[in-house]
Parts: structure tokens; C-alpha cells; sequence
């Protein structure tokens, strides 16, 4: 199982993906914008998407768990 964190604190502009989805390791899962720049989180591996826990809009700290992978 994997945990995709944000990387550093900002807000979920775009979710790429479903519960349920299959990802390859370098999928884009989700949109992050921080600092005024766009950024694409990835899968760290493939898998199955087990669980979303942000959605658009969503304000997240650097860290903070956004989408779980198994």
C-alpha cells in the first residue's frame, strides 16, 4: 500500500482520479497548486486507487496524506 503526500502546502485544484481506478507508477492522480504554480501528483506505483481524501478545492498542508494506493 502507498500513501501519496503533498509535497508542500497548497489547494487541490484538479482530482484525476476514482475510488476504484487503476494507476501506473507515474499517473497523474491530482493537481496542486502552490505558490501560484500548477503541479501534477503522481502514482508512486501501480495499483488500485483504495481512497481520495481531498477533493477540489480542499486547502492542504505539506505532508498531509491525499490519496491512498494498494
Amino acid at each position: 500500500m502507498s500513501e501519496v503526500t503533498a509535497p508542500m502546502a497548497g489547494k487541490i485544484i484538479d482530482v484525476k482520479v476514482e475510488v476504484g481506478d487503476t494507476v501506473n507508477e507515474d499517473d497523474e492522480l491530482l493537481i496542486l497548486e502552490a505558490m501560484k504554480m500548477e503541479m501534477p501528483i503522481v502514482a508512486p506505483a501501480s495499483g488500485k486507487v483504495k481512497e481520495i481524501k481531498c477533493k477540489k478545492g480542499d486547502p492542504v498542508g505539506a505532508d498531509d496524506v491525499l490519496v491512498v494506493i494498494e
